[in-house]
Order: C-alpha cells, then sequence, then structure tokens
C-alpha cells in the first residue's frame, strides 16, 4: 500500500523538524509493510516574499485530493503576525472545512510535569476544540477618529450610551470583533466529540461562557445537551471556561474528553501542553472526517532558533503518528507512540527543553531505531 502526503515544513523550525517527522514515519512504515510518498508544497514567508502568493486556489485545489497533509510550523517576523497565519494556516482550515481540532493532553512516561504529585496516570485527555467558527470568522473593524466603517454608526452609539457622551459626541477610536456559531458547525463538532468519548471512558465535558456571553455560548450549551440525550451511556458535565483553567490545574484526572468552541478550545489547550510537559510535546490534527484533514504540531515556527538543530521534534513525531491513525495505519501509529515514550523513559536523548543536550536530529534517530526494534 502506498500513500502519498503533501509536506508543508514552513517556516523558521519547520523544515527540521518535518525532516524527523518523516524520517520517523518512514520507519514505521518499512516496518508495517506500506510505502509513503511525500509531495512537497513550498508555501511559507520565503514563498510568499518571492511570489507574493500565500496559497492559491490551485494549490487547495491539489491539496484536496489528498486524506492528509503533513505541516510544520508557519510564521517569520519579516511579516507583520496574522499575514501568514490567516493566509496560509486558517486559509487551509476553512477551504477543507477541517471543522474538528483534535488535542491529546497525555503526560507520557519519562516526562516532568509541572503539576505537584500528578503523573501520566493522571493527565490523560483530548480536547475537540471546534476550528471554523466562533471569533474567528474574520468579523471586525475599527471605528472613530475619522475612520469609517459600514458598522461605524451603530458601534458609535453604542459607545456613547456605555461612557454617557451626547449622540454628537465624537468618540475615541474603538475595535471590535464579532462571533459566530451556527447550529450546523456546532451540532456536528459537538457530535464528533461524544463519538470520540464513546470510544474512550464515556465522559464528556463542554466547556463554554454561558453566564456571561449567553447569546453565543448559551447557544453552544443548548445544542450540547440536546446532543447528550441521544448518549446516554456518555457523563456529561457543562463547565466554563475559566473554572476548566483552574481543573486542569488542580484535578485533571478528571477529564476525559472536552469539547470547546474556536476561542476557548486555542486558549485551553495551550495549558494542556504546559502540564503534559510543553509545547516540545503537543501535537495537534485539523480534521474534515469526510475530506482532508491536516497533522501538526502545535507550537509556532520558533525562528530564533532556525538553523540551530536543537528544538524537540516530538510534537511533530506526535502529529505523524495521529495522521498514521487517520490514514488507517493504527499499528504502525501505536509504534511511534510507544517510540516516543521509550526514548522519554530512557532519557538518553532529549533536547534542551527536556533538561538534555541532544540535537533534533539525534532525538528523530533515536525515536526511528526504537520504531525499528519494537
Amino acid at each position: 500500500m502506498k500513500y502519498r502526503v503533501p509536506v508543508i515544513p514552513g517556516d523558521g523550525i519547520g523544515p527540521e523538524i518535518m525532516a524527523e517527522g518523516q524520517k520517523v514515519l518512514e520507519a514505521a512504515a518499512e516496518k508495517h509493510g506500506f510505502e509513503l510518498e511525500w509531495i512537497m508544497y513550498p508555501l511559507g514567508a520565503d514563498h510568499y516574499l518571492d511570489t507574493g502568493e500565500l496559497v492559491g486556489e490551485d494549490t487547495l485545489k491539489e491539496l484536496s485530493a489528498y486524506k492528509a497533509i503533513y505541516l510544520g510550523s508557519i510564521g517569520d517576523p519579516r511579516l507583520k503576525p496574522g499575514v501568514l497565519e490567516k493566509g496560509i494556516l486558517l486559509a487551509m482550515r476553512f477551504y477543507f472545512d477541517q471543522y474538528v481540532n483534535l488535542r491529546p493532553v497525555k503526560l507520557l512516561e519519562g516526562v516532568w510535569t509541572p503539576l505537584k504529585d500528578k503523573g501520566p496516570q493522571d493527565i490523560d485527555f483530548v480536547v475537540v476544540r471546534e476550528n471554523t467558527e466562533d471569533f474567528y470568522i474574520g468579523i471586525g473593524g475599527r471605528a472613530g477618529s475619522g475612520k469609517s466603517h459600514q458598522d461605524f454608526e451603530v458601534i458609535r452609539s453604542l459607545y456613547n450610551v456605555k461612557f454617557g457622551l451626547d449622540a454628537e459626541s465624537d468618540s475615541e477610536e474603538i475595535g471590535y470583533q464579532i462571533g459566530m456559531i451556527s447550529k450546523e458547525g456546532t451540532t456536528r463538532v459537538i457530535k464528533y466529540a461524544f463519538d470520540l468519548a464513546m470510544s474512550r471512558r464515556k465522559h464528556l465535558s463542554s466547556v463554554d461562557k454561558a453566564n456571561v456571553l449567553s447569546d453565543i455560548y448559551g447557544f453552544w450549551r443548548e445544542e450540547f445537551e440536546a446532543l447528550a440525550t441521544r448518549y446516554p451511556e456518555v457523563v456529561t458535565d457543562v463547565n466554563f471556561v475559566d473554572a476548566i483553567t483552574m481543573w486542569f490545574v488542580k484535578n485533571p484526572e478528571w477529564f476525559d474528553t472536552l469539547v470547546a468552541p474556536n476561542m476557548f478550545g486555542d486558549i485551553i489547550t495551550d495549558l494542556g501542553a504546559m502540564i503534559q510537559g510543553g509545547l516540545g510535546l503537543a501535537p495537534g490534527a485539523n480534521i474534515n472526517p469526510d475530506g482532508t484533514s491536516m497533522f501538526e504540531p502545535i507550537h509556532g515556527s520558533a525562528p530564533k532558533y532556525k538553523g540551530m538543530n536543537k528544538v524537540n521534534p516530538v510534537a511533530t513525531i506526535w502529529a505523524g503518528a495521529m495522521l498514521l491513525e487517520h490514514l488507517g495505519e493504527k499499528y504502525a501509529a501505536d509504534d511511534v507512540i510507544k517510540a516516543i515514550e521509550l526514548n522519554l523513559v530512557e532519557g538518553k536523548t532529549k533536547t534542551y527543553d527536556l533538561g538534555g543536550t541532544s540535537t533534533t536530529t539525534e532525538v528523530g534517530d533515536d525515536i526511528a531505531r526504537i520504531v525499528g526494534g519494537i
């Protein structure tokens, strides 16, 4: 069996970590009797500066022919924040309708956590983040101080009421962002989370802020509770996002599967990364169950470390394991996870963030070696 997989190394440390991910996945493929053919795409800062293209329609159409994309990291200090992230990463998430952002939060053996008296038996849950709606839909703007906008009059009126100004007053400049969730978008991601919970420990926690942002997140909670009636075997609870951040730290063992709107999911998964040992150990997946999905580490491009061969490739390798499972190669994916954990337990080859002095390449070599010998 041969799988053709597009690879987007991206910016900064992206090419270095992707090389190690590919190396380990190739070792797993050789052991389990299938082939991986990498299709390289040079999307990123250099490509944009050379051509003026972020990701074109033709490229998106090409990528849509594949089941899974392997992505490094996007971001470069030569460009304003958001240019690459919105123009490439978010553009692909929206184009391929990757409505699930899947984040395992699992403390592996051999990894230190900043949580006192907690171990791998306590930190093992997964966050399902809605990935295409909420405050990430791109509707917003600035108003005031001579700047015009189609919603200026409405926004100015609200501002004047808030600060007790008369109708003729010139308001200071304001910025605003509009969040939106739909019944269809909310239902499908919550259903995905319920189905995932059924395959795990049958416990699903919903995250919202319905007590303050009641229109948008009250709607989310209503949809969650309505769907819960279709899954009587799943134990459910609803949580405010601020409470979740407390319980992640105090009692992470309470959680199995969580589902969250886009913005809150973005925030709590970074906290999850820290309690599982750091961003260098945190993989992620952007999933369309019926289309093209994308697998990546959740950390950034770390341009200050570019070319130094020192960063931790484990998150990228772990994301590669998720990619293999998505392709249907679960045994190979399991071997990659086992190899990562054995590497961490042995502790002979580890990068600076884990207290070691090994290079990115040395860690990749060691995990690939372990995969072949499991």
